[in-house]
């Protein structure tokens, strides 16, 4: 009772502290709104837009004008926005399968990828898919300081040999900080000064909408997401996109499809309205989860919780809040916590276990209306000391609260 009394309190005081970083929160909100209404007004988007085109899937109206919100949204030329596209890492592999051909150098600039990458380069496993069992070299320079490592990158990309630069703009589940939009113009206005040709590409996966810029307009060539996290505000139940320069999209469509092909053709399933009143929905629905999360940061620091990511009272750049739990019991009732108050599959106990692509054992909570979502509130973490939780999503604050106050009721905070 007395570690509940204490919670309640602190819920109580949150509402004073954080408001001056909520009212920010909401201001970003409203512009990336305006933006949004601007593109669908601009677009003529029409009931119309909406009908099921089966089959081939040609002269779908509807889609065309979805992919020019879409890349007005990202500050790109172009977009590639599918249902075919499966989640953020199969967007990521058709990009640079489309891209990277035998011999070319992809670099990466923000260290080893996220877990569920590796194998698509072919840092771990033996995939004939590959990029690397393909001949595509792959090179990394790692962050310094939570920040590129200017002299290393430019050093390197003055030989003119890099086909191909990605940035991984969220944190994966490393214990870096995530990559704020203003990093990354800095950093693409180093590489340009000695290369102009580069291609520049940005997985984009959980940054969307928190900021009043995305990675296309500071000079990206690609971004690259899914839609089951913020660009789906919580409605589209698959898909995701490629943005970027219109040479390249149309390269990435033909492997997509076939060449001569390329973007004309894609059955939408019915999904067009889901996207369509996702991204509608998805600057509010950031917010959401952005106020989770900063509430989460809140509630775990006057805990007593040393190492949270991001503090409650930092700039944030995408919608992953992290907490150092110290012990795997405390891990484990945390996750077991936000699974027990979700809408869905409440009543499932979740335990660590294997995961395809992972190479240690998960635990993760996930009551999801649609099965892998992430902007819905979700937790996992792979079960290794010091037991970092990554937590994601909800498409409300206030079930978002209920959740975290359920969650934090379980943690053992005398051994934090």
């Amino acid at each position: 009772m007395e570690k509940e009394n204490k919670i309640l309190k602190l819920v109580q005081q949150s509402e004073q502290d954080l408001k001056p970083y909520f009212d920010k929160i909401d201001d970003i909100c409203t512009f990336n709104s305006r933006r949004i209404l601007s593109y669908f007004i601009e677009n003529k988007v029409s009931y119309s837009d909406f009908q099921d085109i089966n089959g081939y899937g040609n002269y779908d109206e509807g889609r065309n004008k979805l992919e020019r919100i879409f890349a007005s949204i990202l500050g790109t030329e172009d977009s590639l926005v599918r249902p075919q596209i499966m989640s953020g890492t199969n967007a990521l592999y058709l990009a640079f399968s489309a891209l990277l051909k035998y011999g070319d150098i992809m670099l990466s600039i923000s260290g080893k990828p996220y877990d569920s990458l590796l194998e698509m380069v072919g840092i771990n496993g033996n995939s004939s898919q590959s990029l690397m069992n393909n001949g595509v070299k792959y090179e990394q320079i790692d962050l310094l300081d939570n920040d590129f490592d200017t002299k290393r990158i430019v050093d390197r990309i003055k030989k003119q040999d890099i086909k191909l630069i990605a940035i991984q703009r969220s944190r994966g589940y490393s214990n870096r900080l995530s990559l704020s939009i203003e990093k990354i113009s800095k950093i693409i206005k180093q590489i340009r000064s000695v290369n102009k040709d580069v291609i520049i590409m940005v997985d984009n996966c959980y940054g969307e909408l928190v900021e009043k810029q995305e990675p296309g307009h500071v000079g990206a060539n690609l971004v690259v997401g899914s839609l089951m996290k913020n660009l789906g505000g919580g409605v589209a139940s698959t898909g995701g996109y490629i943005a970027g320069d219109k040479s390249y999209i149309q390269m990435i469509s033909e492997r997509l499809t076939a060449p001569g092909i390329g973007k004309e053709q894609g059955a939408n399933f019915n999904t067009l309205n889901s996207f369509f009143k996702g991204v509608f929905l998805a600057p509010s629905t950031v917010r959401n989860a952005a106020k989770t999360a900063l509430f989460s940061a809140y509630l775990l620091e006057k805990l007593g919780f040393v190492n949270v990511s991001p503090r409650y009272n930092e700039d944030r750049t995408d919608i992953i809040q992290t907490v150092e739990l110290k012990t795997k019991e405390n891990l484990v009732n945390f996750v077991q916590g936000i699974q027990s108050s979700s809408p869905i599959d409440s009543y499932v106990r979740v335990i660590p276990a294997p995961m395809p692509g992972y190479p240690n054992d998960e635990v993760m909570a996930s009551g999801a209306f649609t099965q892998g979502s992430t902007i819905e509130l979700s937790a996992d973490a792979p079960v290794v000391p010091p037991y970092t939780l990554y937590m994601q999503g909800s498409l409300t604050f206030e079930y978002g609260k209920i959740s975290i106050i359920n969650a934090l009721n379980r943690l053992n905070i005398d051994k934090n």
